[in-house]
């Protein structure tokens, strides 16, 4: 049995992740009729679908294949069942049209997701902790062999719930999401409002930076609000620490600080311990939900 990884190309095809879920493969492109065969000689020199006809000529049923995304992020790990990726079996997961008129994504791997490890949902994903990442050779190709770590391990980070956050952590809406909580603050927390002095709500502070929310809670103490798509980072807590530090400096009130994210709810062990030092940092996670209901 081996481990590989397979790169989802998001980035070029958006949603592939999404169809590769749902169709229980895997997939990669280079069509043989555009100068790519699995067998024999090749037409013309690429080393990318060199390497890449390499790694399929040795995958195996029962195997198993895991998804690495953007950013040391990877999504589902599958056990592979059949495979549909001989130069006959052409079945793009891009449909054709303009500029692409045989489709992409042609050449399958099926797959059977494994789906007691990791996340529950296919819009949530895993990412990598530092120090039990896949190496530059395993990573850089589209199909690798992992060698650098068991199934075992592998498993072991997926299912940490800690390394847990969002498929579309990176998706921009951390301006939206602080306009959010300026317009309805009291769904952060009962009692917080808006700050009624607009050069608090609005200040820049003396080295131009500023904090994406000032709000006054309940008791009349200001609270300075930082946002993050993902998971938060200890720097995200000294960040927001300086901004309380500046504000007590040039207003001389005091102040507490919320960091509000989009990662896991289970924080690392190194952001907790920053968020716990003197003048402790508040840490909230935010879903983002949206729901869609059609007109009469």
């Amino acid at each position: 049995m081996r481990l590989w990884k397979i790169n989802c190309m998001e980035n070029d095809f958006p949603g592939i992740w999404q169809r590769w879920y749902r169709n229980q493969c895997v997939a990669v492109g280079w069509r043989s009729t555009w100068g790519f065969p699995l067998e024999g000689p090749m037409p013309k020199k690429n080393y990318g679908w060199s390497r890449t006809r390499k790694a399929l000529q040795r995958i195996r049923i029962g195997d198993y294949v895991v998804v690495s995304l953007s950013d040391n992020r990877i999504a589902r790990l599958g056990e592979v069942t059949g495979t549909q990726f001989a130069d006959t079996d052409w079945r793009p997961l891009v449909p054709p049209g303009p500029g692409e008129r045989d489709g992409e994504m042609g050449r399958r791997i099926l797959v059977r997701w494994d789906l007691t490890i990791g996340p529950d949902d296919r819009d949530t994903v895993v990412r990598m902790p530092a120090g039990s990442r896949f190496t530059r050779g395993e990573i850089r190709p589209t199909i690798g062999e992992i060698k650098s770590m068991s199934l075992a391990d592998l498993t072991g980070i997926m299912s940490d719930r800690k390394h847990w956050e969002s498929l579309f952590a990176h998706f921009d809406y951390e301006k939206a999401l602080s306009g959010y909580i300026a317009t309805y603050p009291h769904h952060l927390e009962d009692g917080l409002t808006q700050h009624p002095n607009q050069k608090v709500r609005e200040k820049v502070f003396k080295d131009r930076t500023r904090s994406d929310v000032i709000l006054l809670d309940r008791d009349g103490t200001t609270v300075i609000v930082e946002c993050k798509q993902g998971q938060p980072e200890p720097k995200d807590v000294d960040q927001l620490r300086r901004y309380l530090a500046h504000f007590f400096k040039e207003t001389k009130l005091k102040a507490r600080g919320i960091l509000v994210h989009g990662g896991s709810k289970k924080l690392h062990a190194d952001v907790e311990a920053a968020a716990s030092k003197s003048q402790k940092i508040e840490v909230i996670q935010h879903r983002l939900e949206v729901e869609f209901s059609r007109c009469n």
